[in-house]
Formats: C-alpha cells, structure tokens, sequence
C-alpha cells in the first residue's frame, strides 16, 4: 500500500532556505573561481550568473562587458567565457575566427587554470569552514568505549546478531574512536566483523553479505544507537495526560507494560501509537514507581523534553586554537575528500553498493539539514558539500570542469588541439549524461520521500 507522506511546510521552509544560502555561498565562490582567473587573464566574461536562467533571470544588470545576474533554477550557476564550448552552446560565436579576448585563444596553461579555478577555490573553502568551525566549536564525539550502557538496535542491527545493552569495540579488529563513524566505518571498509563485548565476554559477530547495501539505504540513519535512560527533563505544552502527569526527573521504564531499557528504545515503539492513549510506568525519585496514562500526538509525542544524553554518556571535546584549528581543517577537508571517492569507488566495486540506493537529488542534500536553524551544522554541511562539489566538478566528464581539464591536458600533452566541433559533441554528450542522471536521482527521491510503502 502506498501512502502519501505529511509534510510539515515549516520544517520544509527552514531545510530549504538553508539549502538555498548554501547553494548560493558555495555556486558564487565557485564560479568566481573561474571569473577571477579569466580576468586575469583578459578573456571577456559575458555573463556571471547564479542559478540558471533558461528564458529570463530574476535579476541581472551589466557592468562593463558582464552581464550580472539571478536565474530562477536553482540547480547551478555559470560564468559565460567568451570563445569557450559551455553550457550556452553559442555555436555561432565559435564560427568566427578567435579574437585575443577569447578563452580559445589563450596558451593552454593559461585555459587549465581558468578550468581548476572553481575547484580549487571549493576545496579552499571547504578546508577554511572545517577549520574555522573547529576553532568556534571545537570537535565533539562519543568514543565507542564511552558507550557504557551498551547499544539499542532495531531490525537491521538484530538481524546480523546485536542486541540490546552490547558494547560495540570495534569494526575489523580496528576500534571505533568516534561511535557516530560506526555504519561509515563499516561502509567504508567493507567489514567482515564487528567486535563486541556482551555480559562481559568478547565476541565476534560476522557481518552478513547485504547488510552495508540496506546501511546505504538507510541513508545517515545508525546501524546502532547509544543506550540512556529516558529521564524527563522538562515536561512541554503538547502533554495530554489523562491520569497522573510526569515530572522533571522522572525515569520512564514502561510503556503498556513493556520494559523500556532506553529514550530510543521508548522512541521506537510509541511510534506506533499515534493519537492513542498509553499506560506509562515511571520510577520517581530513584524509589516509587508509578503509572501515568497519556494521549500520544499525532507525530506521536509524548509531551516532554528528554534529559540530552551527554549527562548520562561522557563525550570527548577537543578545542584548538586558532593557528592549530588550520591544518585540523586540512585534515578533516582531505579525509572527507578520500571519503567521497571511496564512496565513488563503491559504486563500481562492491557487490552491495547500488548506484539506485545512493544517489539523490536536491530533495536529499536539503533533507540533511536540520528542522531548525542550527549554524555549527549548516557551516559544516556547507564545508561538505564545497567538498562534494570539488570532487564531482573534477570528475573527467565532458559539461564538468574535469572534462575540459581532461581536453587541455591532451593538448598540453600531445600538442593537438581537440577541434570545436569534436568539443561541442562532447559537451552535448556530457550535458545529456548530467541531465539524465539528475533526472533520475530527482525521481528516486520523489519516489523516497513523497511515498512509503
């Protein structure tokens, strides 16, 4: 059966105007990327656009020879180069013969740097944010053996063998520093086994064939979560309590007289109360036990604000200085760059790994923001998404910068030039290639998101 999804338009507001920012932020600094550099140079630059702008802009205004502007399609942005095959296609302008202030018409090296311009600014950026974000915030995370009361698992973790209240060690034999890497690290490495230690014994669970395939589809969901008590720090104006009402302090352990051992353990099973009304068993001041009855939201909450779980679970915080937070930033930019490949890599040379279950669109970057406005986690989705973007951009497929990086380093190479013609079939082939494939990404998340089965 197939129903459609509850939207909450606010919540779709909030992630849509932080994936605009960013895409905004991350599409200007990238094309100034290419602009700087041709300036340099003394190319023309007809037009400096972010967005795309098929039949009219929003707003555009030309200053000297560049037309300066906002498209209405928010999947991009563009510098027009003059005597360069983009994505304008201008077949006429390239059948005239090259003047001085054309891109054609500059020393290949001279073209390679216009081309890597964009991505290199956006892996620059992405460094800066990652760095800049460790010196304001500095870097929080759980070390798996901090996990002290184990882990709550749902379906997939139980079907490779977890259980409630096990204490995931390590991965492959290789211990897990920071717990929230866990599915990562096992995507990532293909992992053979996870190491855990249950009722004081050290044991070895095989990781079943399929598993890192439905961790993928999961897309950023945990394959295992950090256990703590569901304590009730505040209680909010969504309660309906029918009989009795909780208190701050309050331990819940019962939900219809099933054993809550966990807050995600409670989280996973009110969820199938929507708008009922439920029997809580709660431990008050470490010794009374009572019940309390209430009536579950349509989103299925309670009523109250849980005790967050760094007071029951000890994270470790590093700050840096300012001068030490610089190569930090480095090396957090560069992992989440080898990241990225390997994922690329994943693609062509796992079993599991299916190109319908790990792509997405727009609708799935903008998902990964957060329901509120949180600038620690927009500044660091921006920092990796500059990332992702360098890395696509490089990729050496013709309408990317990689292709035309590609071309010129031929020429370079070889000292043949790929001629206009050759070059336009090229962009042609390589824009129809990006269209389908974004296209097809859009679909699937229509098909994720807008149904359920």
């Amino acid at each position: 059966m197939i129903t459609l999804l509850a939207i909450d338009w606010a919540v779709v507001g909030i992630k849509a105007g932080q994936l605009i920012l960013c895409l905004s932020i991350l599409v200007v600094l990238h094309e100034m990327g290419h602009f700087l550099p041709a300036k340099w140079f003394k190319c023309r630059v007809e037009k400096f656009y972010l967005f795309f702008d098929p039949w009219f802009s929003l707003v555009k205004k030309k200053i000297g020879d560049t037309v300066y502007g906002i498209g209405w399609l928010p999947l991009g942005g563009y510098v027009k180069i003059s005597g360069m095959i983009d994505e304008s296609m201008d077949k006429e302008q390239m059948k005239l013969p090259p003047e001085p202030w054309e891109f054609r018409s500059k020393k290949p090296w001279q073209r390679l740097i216009i081309m890597i311009g964009g991505v290199t600014v956006n892996l620059i950026l992405g460094f800066f944010l990652f760095a800049m974000i460790l010196w304001h915030w500095g870097e929080e995370y759980l070390p798996a053996k901090n996990v002290v009361y184990g882990v709550y698992v749902d379906s997939l973790g139980k079907s490779i063998g977890l259980k409630d209240g096990d204490k995931i060690m390590a991965v492959n034999g290789k211990e897990i520093e920071n717990f929230s890497r866990l599915s990562t690290d096992i995507i990532l490495n293909e992992a053979k086994t996870i190491n855990i230690i249950r009722d004081g014994q050290a044991i070895d669970l095989p990781i079943p064939t399929g598993t890192i395939s439905q961790l993928i589809q999961r897309k950023g969901d945990p394959l295992a979560y950090p256990r703590f008590p569901a304590v009730v720090d505040s209680v909010n104006n969504s309660a309906k309590f029918t009989a009795g009402t909780l208190q701050k302090d309050d331990q819940i352990i019962g939900f219809n007289d099933q054993p809550i051992g966990s807050f995600y353990e409670l989280s996973d099973i009110k969820k199938n109360y929507k708008e009922k009304e439920v029997s809580l068993t709660v431990l008050r001041n470490h010794a009374d036990t009572v019940t309390v009855k209430v009536k579950l939201t349509a989103d299925a909450s309670i009523g109250f604000y849980p005790r967050p779980p760094d007071k029951f679970l000890k994270f470790d915080v590093k700050k840096y200085t300012f001068l030490e937070s610089l190569p930090a930033g480095v090396k957090k930019g560069w992992n989440t760059l080898v990241m990225n490949v390997q994922n690329f890599k994943l693609l062509f040379t796992s079993k599991e790994v299916k190109a319908s279950e790990s792509l997405g669109s727009f609708l799935t970057i903008g998902n990964m923001f957060g329901a509120q406005w949180d600038w620690e986690r927009f500044w660091t989705m921006t920092a990796l998404l500059s990332i992702v973007l360098a890395f696509m951009n490089i990729l050496p497929i013709p309408a990317l910068d990689g292709g035309h990086v590609l071309f010129t380093l031929y020429e370079m190479i070889t000292g043949r030039k790929p001629s206009d013609k050759f070059m336009e079939y090229a962009q042609m082939a390589g824009m129809i290639l990006l269209l389908g494939v974004m296209a097809y990404a859009l679909g699937l998340d229509f098909w994720r998101y807008l149904f359920k089965h």
